[in-house]
């Protein structure tokens, strides 16, 4: 069956496995009042008091003082006048459609169906916790485009999504299937070696359906055989990829630890480097003057090193990133490298995405106010949805959370979500609790 077949019948069982009615829509006849308690503007920074969030259909119309906003007959009210609302968080760096599972077996033994249907409760989890948009960057078979249109279609629960599908990467590297021995002849979806082959390849993708092209430009850490320090795509191979998306309205996300591909990726064109883990001072300099985004994924260091259990060819490679990541970061942050939220999430569970923001603030040294917008307007901004999402304005959607309590003195409190809403449908509303 193809991973469509699949996901529509999963979408036919949800009722039988008590996921049915996953959320509902505020009001679909007339407008849906938000009774804040507090309204957190996050590019300034300010939190006016008692103000109401006008939404009719799925997006915000007004926001005004509650005392001047009355409700008329058809409006519906929601009480969050005990909460702080703000926009819904953004993840630029997520692979849903993947599991927290770093045995070779279950990656070898992975199907279409299975990641598909992976996918579907990883999307649940993601958008209960708050994050009402992702960038997927890297899925098999073009599972993240089908769980896409599944979700727009509203059959799942899930965020809004641009997806990648297979990500493109060098013969033997970081993007190829590694794992088995040459008499299978075994390679990756997104593998392409040459000018003409990766222009193919992005052509390839975008034909089946990728909003974004994800490339490998060195080598990584949860693959064998290969050195996240080694640049993989040639200077002239990034060129040529990011040329041909650029023009067919694509962005590109270079994964990219190692110092070289870094300063390669950058002078190419993408549009931002994930991870920067061997990030040095060119690299800092040409990512300043080509405007690229840094998506650090800092939050996975801790996890790992609390909880993962990682194959013996896996594990030095984490603990050599691991001892130079986070202070690369922090040197491209104090110079201003852009930075936008990315987590990794796969690496570690679905659903602890908002401890990124924890770790930019308490442990990068941003304040409160420029963490949370790495996850909301620089996000934004970089998938170039600034007039859709990643504030609360009138005219963007209305993806809103709730927060019990003051996210600027402690966004760790970004960690418990209280409400959701994308496009002005409730996918989770816990405010009701005592």
């Amino acid at each position: 069956m193809t991973t469509k077949t699949i996901l529509c019948l999963l979408t036919l069982m949800l009722p039988m496995v008590g996921v049915a009615g996953f959320a509902q829509t505020a009001n679909s006849d007339g407008r849906t009042l938000l009774r804040a308690g507090h309204v957190l503007d996050v590019k300034t920074g300010s939190e006016a008091a008692a103000q109401t969030i006008v939404i009719t259909g799925e997006r915000i119309t007004a926001i005004a003082p509650t005392a001047s906003t009355p409700k008329l007959s058809g409006d519906t009210e929601i009480d969050l006048t005990r909460y702080t609302v703000m926009p819904g968080l953004i993840d630029v760096h997520t692979h849903i459609t993947m599991a927290t599972n770093f045995d070779p077996l279950f990656e070898l033994t992975m199907t279409p169906g299975k990641e598909a249907i992976i996918g579907v409760e990883n999307a649940k989890v993601t958008i209960e916790a708050g994050f009402t948009s992702v960038r997927n960057v890297g899925a098999g078979d073009f599972t993240d485009v089908a769980l896409r249109d599944e979700i727009d279609a509203g059959h799942i629960p899930g965020p809004h999504m641009q997806v990648s599908g297979p990500a493109l990467g060098i013969t033997g590297g970081h993007c190829d299937e590694n794992l088995l021995p040459v008499q299978y002849h075994v390679v990756g979806e997104g593998v392409a070696d040459g000018i003409a082959a990766v222009q193919q390849k992005v052509r390839h993708n975008i034909k089946y359906g990728a909003d974004v092209i994800k490339i490998c430009a060195t080598g990584g850490v949860l693959s064998k055989g290969d050195d996240p320090q080694a640049s993989q795509y040639t200077r002239e191979e990034m060129v040529a990829i990011v040329a041909d998306a650029h023009r067919l309205g694509r962005k590109v996300a270079a994964h990219a630890h190692g110092a070289q591909g870094i300063l390669w990726a950058t002078e190419a064109g993408v549009d931002s480097i994930e991870h920067g883990s061997y990030l040095d001072d060119a690299g800092i300099k040409a990512m300043k003057e080509h405007g690229t985004y840094l998506v650090p994924t800092a939050y996975l260091i801790d996890w790992v090193q609390m909880n993962g259990k990682l194959p013996s060819f896996y594990q030095q490679k984490m603990i050599d990133v691991s001892a130079v990541e986070k202070k690369n970061a922090i040197k491209a942050i104090k110079a201003g490298v852009k930075v936008a939220l990315g987590t990794d999430a796969a690496v570690y569970p679905h659903g602890l995405n908002a401890h990124e923001v924890d770790v930019y603030v308490n442990q990068f040294g941003m304040s409160a106010l420029a963490g949370i917008q790495t996850g909301t307007v620089n996000a934004a901004a970089l998938m170039g949805w600034s007039d859709r999402t990643g504030s609360l304005e009138i005219g963007k959607w209305a993806d809103i959370i709730a927060i019990n309590g003051d996210p600027l003195k402690d966004v760790k409190l970004l960690q418990k979500v209280a409400f959701v809403m994308k496009s002005g449908v409730v996918y989770k509303d816990e405010t009701q609790k005592k």
